[in-house]
């Protein structure tokens, strides 16, 4: 039977949660989650919100240095709707109840992390993002408007007089549903490298969405690596905060050296783009591309209290935070291009909004600022509600509409996802290497080219695979 919403939010991540929130309570609203609704990868941020409160900072200023990371390819509109609306932002979330860090006079303690001039970067603990998850979600449990599908995603969508048709996939059902809007807010593609920081579920199946409806989809190669994910060599990779370079902590070489400062005069601090191809370059000239994170001018007892998280995960691998030098090595983190949206996180599509890391706004540039990735989430989400808010009546279409006629009987092929990874970490690790981008784009072409075929049965691993074989083409064929 079809279930119909003024508004279906597709992921339940920051982004997602937050849009939900800001929507007009008499709007009737569904909320996808691709998982179990704490289990997103905002839950899992370690790093913080940017925003300029102290009396030292500016607004000016935070604009500059997200200009300086971005590589001055920003959108300069949109980064000033960030920085702008970045202290209203945070007060917000502490009306929710969000328990920011705080100095023993009671002010909030800001940090200072790469490529920022000024302490700016709110923080909880190291678990930032698994705190304001869990305030919205509180926020959600007694919201009366909102509905929440949990283990749900789309995997089909098409534009109906007034709205959207969407194929939902719940607990291995196909559910017809009707909305009048429809915000993408599924996350990364981290899942296509054999590195990332993403969780299981960052497979550009927003990107592939928009892309159905002929949505723009722009700068895909801009992707980020952080250069201090710990060095086990699992797929999943645990982070070692930025924040603790802001606190003393260093890069070190094989040797033991610190080398940071040959590259780049802000040496530790600068932003994570210069940190990685100074890695990487040390590593071509030393012949070893070991590198160690040292924290050693920390206190234990500093440690523990300001990363208990980070300081729990070295422990279970018998290590210590202040003791020897940590294994760190650059991953995949973030990306800053895809859905091209406008100020409003309208896509070139009416009705069709994008917001989190699946959008593409511009105020990252080429190269994402610590502390703005969950700013843009929470900004652009109020943006597009405030959008929504503004078109009145219901949104609901009228009418029905069916299924696709699909119907897919083969199972997926074993092997997709592991080539598609393969793939890409040697064709864009950091920088492109030409000759394996050419290679492997014909290769994912072929790939995706098989997967868009109407013949394989309707998964989760189906749509996940074709979304990331999509992402990767697009990432690709920019590089070409």
């Amino acid at each position: 039977m079809q279930e119909s919403f003024d508004t279906v939010i597709i992921g339940a991540g920051i982004a997602g949660l937050y849009t939900a929130l800001n929507l007009d309570p008499a709007m009737r609203v569904l909320v996808l989650a691709k998982g179990r609704l704490a289990h997103s990868s905002s839950a899992r941020a370690q790093g913080g919100i940017a925003a300029a409160l102290d009396s030292a900072d500016s607004e000016d200023a935070h604009l500059n240095d997200s200009l300086i990371a971005g590589g001055f390819k920003n959108n300069t509109e949109a980064l000033k709707i960030l920085v702008s609306e970045a202290p209203r932002t945070v007060q917000n979330l502490m009306d929710y109840g969000v328990a920011f860090d705080r100095r023993p006079d009671g002010s909030l303690d800001l940090s200072l992390e790469g490529g920022h001039s000024h302490p700016r970067v709110l923080h909880c603990s190291d678990a930032t993002g698994q705190e304001v998850i869990r305030r919205l979600i509180e926020a959600i449990s007694l919201s009366r408007n909102i509905t929440v599908w949990e283990d749900a995603m789309a995997v089909g969508i098409r534009q109906l007089r007034g709205g959207f048709g969407l194929e939902v996939l719940r607990d291995g059902t196909r559910i017809p549903v009707a909305a009048g809007n429809c915000v993408l807010a599924t996350g990364g593609v981290g899942r296509m490298y054999e590195y990332t920081s993403n969780s299981p579920g960052a497979t550009g199946d927003g990107i592939l969405l928009a892309e159905q409806l002929g949505a723009k989809i722009r700068h895909m190669e801009w992707i980020q690596f952080h250069p201090t994910a710990f060095a086990d060599h699992q797929r999943e990779c645990f982070l070692l905060s930025e924040t603790m370079r802001g606190d003393g902590a260093k890069i070190l070489n094989a040797e033991g050296e610190e080398f940071l400062g040959r590259y780049d005069p802000r040496a530790d601090l600068a932003p994570r783009d210069v940190v990685c191809r100074a890695m990487k370059a040390e590593g071509r000239r030393l012949g070893d591309d070991r590198f160690y994170l040292d924290f050693r001018t920390a206190s234990p007892a500093f440690a523990e209290e300001r990363y208990p998280n980070i300081s729990a995960k070295l422990r279970s691998e018998g290590l210590s935070l202040t003791g020897a030098p940590i294994p760190v090595y650059p991953c995949q983190h973030y990306l800053m291009g895809g859905i091209d949206t406008g100020l409003t996180g309208e896509t070139s599509v009416r009705g069709l909004f994008a917001v989190g890391e699946c959008a593409h706004t511009g105020v990252h540039g080429s190269s994402r600022l610590a502390g703005n990735s969950m700013l843009e989430d929470l900004v652009f989400a109020r943006q597009i509600a405030e959008t929504v808010n503004g078109r009145a009546g219901s949104m609901i279409p009228a009418g029905s509409f069916g299924l696709p006629g699909r119907m897919g009987t083969e199972p997926l092929p074993a092997g997709f996802r592991t080539e598609l990874r393969a793939i890409m970490q040697k064709a864009y690790f950091i920088e492109p290497d030409p000759a394996a981008v050419v290679a492997g784009f014909e290769r994912v072409r072929a790939i995706r080219a098989q997967l868009d075929r109407d013949v394989f049965a309707v998964t989760r691993q189906y749509v996940e695979t074709r979304a990331l074989a999509h992402a990767a083409y697009a990432v690709l064929k920019e590089l070409l």
